[in-house]
C-alpha cells in the first residue's frame, strides 16, 4: 500500500494505492472522504484488483485554492499520476455522479461503472411526500441562524447513514462516529472548496453515451429518488443493470462492505482484463 500526493491545477489530492491487478478507483460521497472505503478495500484486493481511492478536492487530506475546477479532470490526473490507462470506477452518491460523468467525457479511460446510491447529473425526479418532509427539515438545519455545523453533521449522519425515517441507532456506533468525523470538517463555514465545473450538457441528456457496462446499486432505505436513478439508468443506458437491496441506505460500502465488494467482483468478472 502506498500513499501518494498528486498535484492538480490549484490543488493537491491525497490518494492511496493498494494491491495488484486490474485497477478499480473508488470515489467517495459528498458527505465523506476516502476512509468510507476502508472496510471494503481488503475484499477487492483479495479478489485480485488494484484498488485506488482518493480524497476529492477539499475533502479529507486533499486541498484546493478558491478556483474553478473539473472533478473529471482531477480523476484523470489521478489515473495519469498512477500510470493507469483504464479503470473500473466505483462511485458512491456524488462519487457515482462523477463516475458516470467521466464515462461520458473520457470513455476511453473507463471500462465499467458501479454507481452506489449514485446521482445522475440533470436527472431530478420529484420527491415523495414522505421524502419531502425530510428534505425540508434538512434545509431547515442547513439554513439555521446561527448556523450549527455540528447539528447539520448529526442530521446528515442520520439521513445518509441510517437512512431517512430510520432509527437513529440502526447503524453500528463506530460507523456513525466515522461518518460524523468525516462530515464535520465539510460543514465548516470557512472551508475553501473551490468551484466545480459540471458536465455540460449533463449526463441525463447524454445517457446514450454511457457505452460501458454499468451496475447501479441502491438501498431501499434511501431516498426514493436514489432508487429512481438506478431504475432510470437500467431503463435508458445501453448496458446497465439495477440492483436494489431493501435493507441498506446510502452509505452501502460502509454498511455492508463485504456484500458490496462481492457484487462488484461478480459484475466485473466477465470483462476482459484491463490496465
Amino acid at each position: 500500500m502506498s500513499t501518494v500526493s498528486i498535484d492538480v491545477s490549484g490543488g493537491r489530492l491525497k490518494a492511496i494505492d493498494h494491491g495488484d491487478g486490474p485497477p478499480i478507483v473508488l470515489l467517495h460521497a459528498g458527505v465523506a472522504d476516502l476512509r468510507a472505503w476502508d472496510d471494503m478495500v481488503p475484499f477487492l484486493v483479495e479478489a485480485g484488483y488494484r484498488t485506488v481511492r482518493y480524497d476529492a478536492r477539499a475533502f479529507g487530506g486533499s486541498t484546493t485554492e478558491d478556483v474553478d475546477f473539473s472533478p473529471r479532470a482531477d480523476l484523470i490526473a489521478v489515473l495519469d499520476a498512477l500510470g493507469i490507462g483504464r479503470a473500473a470506477l466505483v462511485g458512491n452518491s456524488l462519487g457515482g455522479m462523477l463516475a458516470l460523468d467521466t464515462a461520458i467525457e473520457s470513455p476511453e479511460r473507463v471500462v465499467a461503472v458501479v454507481g452506489v446510491g449514485a446521482g445522475l447529473g440533470g436527472f431530478d425526479p420529484a420527491p415523495s411526500p414522505e421524502d419531502l418532509v425530510v428534505i425540508e427539515a434538512y434545509e431547515g438545519v442547513d439554513n439555521a441562524e446561527p448556523f450549527d455545523a455540528a447539528a447539520l453533521t448529526d442530521f446528515e449522519v442520520n439521513v445518509w447513514g441510517n437512512g431517512p425515517r430510520q432509527p437513529a441507532d440502526r447503524l453500528a456506533s463506530s460507523t456513525r462516529h466515522l461518518l460524523y468525523e468525516m462530515g464535520l470538517p465539510l460543514n465548516q463555514p470557512d472551508r475553501v472548496a473551490g468551484h466545480r465545473i459540471n458536465l455540460d450538457p449533463p449526463a441525463a441528456e447524454r445517457i446514450a453515451e454511457l457505452r460501458c457496462p454499468i451496475l447501479a446499486v441502491a438501498g431501499g432505505l434511501d431516498f426514493g429518488e436514489v432508487i429512481a436513478t438506478a431504475r432510470h439508468l437500467e431503463a435508458e443506458a445501453p448496458d446497465a443493470r439495477a440492483l436494489i437491496w431493501d435493507d441498506v441506505a446510502h452509505m452501502i460500502g460502509m454498511e455492508q462492505p463485504a456484500r458490496l465488494a462481492a457484487a462488484i467482483v461478480d459484475f466485473l468478472a466477465p470483462l476482459d482484463r484491463w490496465d
